[in-house]
């Protein structure tokens, strides 16, 4: 399916939905090491607004990989963390952050 992953059962194209955009990696890579709460996730996330945040985690909370938890408090206390399917991410995350360390590596090298 690689020529066409605009395609909705190309597997390629279903990750670079659900992964896409500028903010998700960065969400999921802070989700790895445990429970956060939104305010959390907006100071691991420099520059990311409160609109951004809300909407990229309703994102990836409608694609199953993070699940967000309320608590009946006042205020109200929201915590969110990775489901079964999210958490299968880990070693695909760790080799995306190596390869970017080869990666830089490689073209500082060759600059």
């Amino acid at each position: 399916c690689m020529p066409n992953i605009h395609d909705e059962n190309c597997p390629v194209g279903v990750v670079l939905r659900i992964l896409g955009g500028k903010w998700k990696l960065s969400i999921l890579c802070a989700l790895l090491d445990g429970t956060k709460r939104f305010s959390e996730l907006r100071r691991l996330n420099p520059g990311i607004t409160q609109r951004m945040l809300t909407n990229q985690l309703r994102e990836l909370e409608a694609d199953l990989v993070v699940t967000r938890k309320i608590y009946a408090e006042v205020p109200p206390k929201v915590e969110y963390s990775l489901t079964e399917v999210g958490k299968k991410l880990q070693p695909i995350l760790q080799q995306l952050e190596e390869w970017g360390r080869t990666y830089l590596l490689d073209t500082l090298a060759t600059s």
